[in-house]
Formats: structure tokens, sequence, C-alpha cells
């Protein structure tokens, strides 16, 4: 079988690891690396890094829209901030799915054929790897674009389509020029990006709170049923976010080999959950105050004239920094599922059609439907990935060879039978038809029906898929039928 590494320059074949050009210098800068192992003498950094690029990424438009909505939706005040708080627990989780990078040396892409084999594996990332993460591109994108429209607008410019859609080309293209750079673009451009961010969320906090309601209660507050529906689908909203990010490996794998993986996990998770605290509470209070259907136009009486650019330019940043992420792995996922193309192609290729996704989602569908169908949509394949993920590292103790994971061919560890780990495969099926039968978002599923309403999509596709990959496994482990095993 061939491999779907990109051919190594012919300089690469006889340097020695001492001679060999670190991925953040090579190319002009740009990173030489796909998902192909990184070698220790190329491995640096620490832990923390990681707390500034997850915290750049979370200060953005759609976890404001999205903390804003859990009110419109009928939750109190309370109720949509216990909420946040709970969904945005979730990081832990992709803290935890960070922590095989530097073990490896290898981006999440690569480390999930233990979990379903190397043909497996290219079905996984085409769907949860490389298709979720463009819809995920489009969509922040949209946000990001909504935001400047409203800074064309205010120049006098007309914003028409032939504007808007140059618009969300010219924010693309930054945000691909990070990604296309790679991991060490992302390390260096994120801490200021952090701390500017930070500056002018914390104008707005104190903006926001001097209007905020903190007794708000909907005219006709929620029970029973309705209102267990209500938080469910919420906690499913915020938890969309994190359990997006089972690539949180991708960056991560150029630590050093020996870093702590509580460390890893730790700023990881961290840096995910405050910004998404914050910034969805902001959302949650101002929709005490004003209609967060259009949080743009609604905030704008609330701001001072002199922030409002600035508070825009934020919105703008920050979802570029969250997007240059996600462009990332889904380059690194399009590499994965088998093309023979360099990661900085990989990435232009989903730039193009993340491009086209927004471009319909801003001029012929309703946003703020989109987005809500989508996030809560993924859950259904999102939350079991994320959990058989969790398990392997769990039942493998992080141990995992990064050169034999590059092994594609048959005698590899990871061939399985005929390129699948049918435990893997099947694990994942089972968790993911469990949420499709308690899912209640563009259609109800049979138990949600059963319930009232209740969608128990997210908790059931985590406890069947987790369950099934531990004692399927296990089981796997003590016939000792697979080497590669735990």
């Amino acid at each position: 079988m061939a491999s779907t590494l990109p051919d190594p320059s012919p300089d690469a074949r006889t340097m020695s690891a001492e001679e060999t050009v670190p991925a953040s210098r090579a190319s002009g800068g740009v990173e030489s690396h796909g998902i192909d192992h990184i070698p220790d003498s190329e491995r640096r950094g620490r832990p923390r890094e990681l707390f500034s690029v997850w915290a750049a990424a979370n200060v953005n438009y759609l976890s404001l829209v999205i903390g804003g909505a859990l009110v419109l939706m009928g939750l109190s005040l309370w109720q949509a901030l216990a909420v946040i708080v709970v969904g945005n627990l979730f990081w832990l989780l992709t803290g935890l799915l960070a922590v095989p990078g530097p073990a490896a040396g290898a981006p999440s892409e690569v480390i999930t054929r233990t979990l379903y084999g190397v043909r497996g594996n290219r079905v996984n990332n085409a769907v949860t790897g490389w298709l979720i993460s463009v819809c995920y591109f489009a969509l922040n994108l949209a946000a990001a674009a909504t935001a400047a429209f409203s800074l064309v607008g205010d120049t006098g410019l007309p914003v028409n389509t032939a504007v808007k859609a140059l618009v969300v080309v010219l924010i693309a293209a930054l945000t691909l020029a990070i990604s296309v750079y790679g991991h060490a673009a992302i390390v260096r451009l994120y801490l200021p990006i952090t701390l500017a961010l930070t500056a002018v969320f914390a104008v707005l906090a104190v903006v926001v709170l001097r209007h905020t309601d903190f007794g708000y209660v909907p005219e006709r507050p929620l029970t029973g049923n309705a209102l267990w529906a209500t938080v469910l689908a919420g906690v499913a909203l915020i938890a969309s976010g994190p359990l997006s990010y089972t690539t949180s490996a991708d960056f991560s794998r150029y630590l050093p080999r020996a870093t702590p993986a509580r460390a890893v996990a730790g700023w990881t998770a961290f840096g995910g959950f405050l910004p998404g605290v914050v910034v969805c509470g902001l959302g949650a209070c101002a929709a005490t105050a004003v209609d967060m259907n259009d949080p743009e136009s609604s905030l704008q009486p609330l701001l001072p004239a002199w922030f409002r650019p600035v508070f825009l330019l934020a919105l703008v940043l920050g979802t570029i920094a969250l997007n240059a992420l996600t462009a990332y792995s889904a380059g690194l996922a399009l590499q994965a599922v088998g093309l023979r193309i360099r990661r900085q192609v990989s990435v232009l290729i989903d730039g193009t059609v993340s491009v086209s996704l927004t471009l319909y989602a801003l001029l012929v569908s309703n946003f703020l439907d989109t987005v809500g169908d989508v996030l809560q949509l993924t859950v259904v394949l999102l939350g079991p990935s994320t959990a058989v993920y969790a398990v392997d590292i769990v039942l493998r103790r992080n141990h995992y060879d990064g050169p034999a994971l590059a092994d594609e061919s048959p005698t590899g560890p990871f061939w399985y039978c005929g390129g699948v780990n049918w435990r893997g495969a099947l694990a994942l099926c089972l968790g993911v038809a469990a949420s499709a039968l308690c899912v209640d978002t563009v259609y109800t599923g049979p138990l949600a029906t059963a319930l009232g309403g209740v969608d128990l999509a997210l908790p059931a596709g985590l406890v069947v898929s987790a369950v099934a990959y531990a004692l399927l496994m296990r089981t796997g482990a003590r016939s000792g039928r697979h080497p590669a095993h735990p």
C-alpha cells in the first residue's frame, strides 16, 4: 500500500537527526511537517504555551452568540450560566485527548489509527475529522464576516453581495495564512492575540454587566420536561465546541516526549474552559438587556462610540484565531484520508470549500438556525468519537509508538483485519446509533419522543461508545489476536 505521506525532500533523506532543519524554520518559516512523525530533535516548548493557543481561539463571536441563545431558548440567566459551566467542563476531555501528542510525536489524525486501523481511520478522518472541521470553519467564518460587514458599513461603503463575498475571502485568506505557516506561527502569535482580546473583552464585560438584569427570568419560565429538554440541549450546544477538538494533540505534538501529561491536559483544558465560560457568560448576560437574535446590532447602543470598531475588530480577530486551528487540523485530516499532498495544499483546499459553505450560510440560509442545527447534530458523531479516543488513552496508559503509527503497510501493527480495527469501528457505531435514537434537533429520535423531547444524545453516545470500546478491546487483548491492543 502506498503511504499517504508526501514525498520527502531528497535532502531530508540524507540528513541525520542533528542536521535536520527544525520545522518552524523550514521553507522560509512554513512548517514542513504534515502527518509524519516529529523526531525528538525537533521537539521544543513548554506546556503552558497551550493556554494561549486555546484561549485566543475561544474569545470569539460565536461563543457570544451561543451564550445569548441559551436565554433565547427560554432559560433564566442563572440557569443559562449553570449550563455554560457544565458544557465547558467538556474541555477536560479535550485536554485528555491532547496528552498523546508529546508521547507519539504525531497528530490526532494519525494516533487514531490505534482505534480504527489504517483504513478505518481514513473513513473516520473523512467524516469526524475533515467534514466536521470544514463545517465549523464555515460557521465561524460566517460569524466573523457578520462583524466585518458592520465595520465596512461604518465606512460608508455599500454592504452588497459583492462586498460581502470579498470580505469573506479576505478574512479566510488571513486565517489560512496562519494555518499554512503552521504550528510555530500559531504558538508565536497566539499569546499577543490572547492579551489583546482579553483587554477588549474586559471592557465589554464592564459595559455588559452594568446593564445585566441578574434576576432575569422569562415571562413564562420553563418547567418539567420542557426545562430539562432545554437544559440538555443547551449543554450539548456548549459542549459541541470542546468536543469538536478531538484533534487537540495536533498542537501538543511538538512538545518534548517527557512533558508531563497532567500539564498538557491541564493547560489545554484551562485555555478552553476559562474563555469559554467568560465569553458565553457575557452573551447570556447581554441577552437579559438586549435582543441577542442580532447580537452585533443589539449591543451597539450599549457600547461607547470609540469602542465599537475596536470590539468588531476583536470579534474578527478572535474568529481568525479559532479558524486557523480548525483549518490546520482539517489540513492534516485531509492528508490522513489518503491524499498524497502537502499540508499547505490541503489547508488551501479546506479553505476553498469552507468559503463556499460560508457564502451559502450568509446569503441563502438563516445563520442562527444553521449554527444551532450543525452544532447540535455534530454531537451525535463527536460525543462517541471523543469517548472512544479517551478510553483508548486510558487503556494504553498513553503509551503510543510514533514511528509504528506511521507504518501503513499490511504488516504494520495497526493494520488489524484488512486495515480496520472492527472493535473500534463497532464501538463508534454503537455510540452513534444510541446518540441518534436520543437526539431532538432537526429530527426527533424515538427515545427522545418517548421522553417528551428530552435530548439525551450526548450522554448516551458518550457512555455507550466508551463502555463498548473498553469491553471489546479488553476481550481482544485477552484473546491475543491483535498485538496492537492494550
